[in-house]
């Protein structure tokens, strides 16, 4: 089965709900994509993946139909184009903090006249059941969604100039690190009114520039709560949760009196 684009899915469902996984085994990235999510992030940045790990990843994923995208570390921009040749179908680039961070960004991701992406998508290309090369070159820079996370106060005040960055297609909201640095670092609250204003006025600046926009959700009422105000891509929890929550269930259903 050929694995669809995160393009492909975003045209014909709307709001993306992304599973999100830290855990390097390939299995439960596999288990998350056949759970119903919309596709499955690989979180290099926070989460125990190495390309290693990625690779195979994206592999389980694929056997599940769904996309695969993956979280790349702080300024890894070489991963970027690593984990698009391994056949991820997007890209989100944490704490891009000025139009400079989104250029290399872009340029690492997408192939001229775009950016700079040298050609090697082989595995990419096996997995999206291609052969013509060409073919290939002409759809992938549409294809592909490059994330540029917004997180910081320096990426909100450089956030008009990101948002015309050539190449950049979304920014993700972190809204922990943003809640941090709203907060001059006295605390961690993504739901705390301020940052959420803040996401607000993300949503509706990316939006006016033509841009998807995603964020993260702890629980499934923040997630339907941001479907609501029209994010186009939620993570919904991590792997760790997913765990922890159906555990937690069962053992409580086990043990009630």
């Amino acid at each position: 089965m050929a694995l669809p684009s995160l393009v492909s899915v975003l045209r014909s469902r709307g709001t993306c709900l992304t599973a999100w996984i830290a855990t390097p085994e390939p299995l439960i990235a596999e288990y998350s994509a056949r759970a119903g999510f919309d596709c499955v992030t690989l979180d290099m940045q926070h989460g125990l993946h190495d390309p290693v790990s990625v690779m195979h990843g994206i592999g389980a994923i694929a056997l599940a139909g769904v996309p695969a995208i993956v979280r790349i570390p702080v300024g890894d921009f070489a991963m970027a184009s690593r984990a698009l040749d391994m056949g991820a179908s997007a890209i989100i680039a944490p704490m891009i903090n000025s139009a400079d961070d989104a250029r290399a960004f872009a340029a690492a991701a997408k192939y001229q006249p775009l950016g700079e992406r040298s050609w090697g998508p082989v595995r990419a290309m096996q997995l999206a059941g291609a052969s013509d090369g060409s073919a290939f070159l002409r759809d992938t820079n549409a294809e592909t969604v490059t994330f540029a996370m917004i997180e910081t106060r320096a990426a909100l005040a450089a956030l008009d100039e990101i948002l015309e960055v050539p190449g950049i297609d979304a920014v993700f909201i972190g809204p922990s690190d943003l809640s941090i640095a709203l907060s001059d670092g006295q605390n961690v609250d993504p739901m705390r009114p301020d940052n959420q204003a803040a996401a607000a006025d993300v949503l509706r600046r990316a939006r006016a520039a033509g841009k998807l926009v995603g964020i993260f959700a702890i629980t499934g009422g923040q997630a339907k709560q941001y479907r609501e105000l029209g994010y186009d891509f939620i993570a919904l929890g991590t792997d760790g949760m997913y765990f922890r929550l159906g555990a937690a269930t069962m053992l409580d259903e086990a043990r009630a009196e």
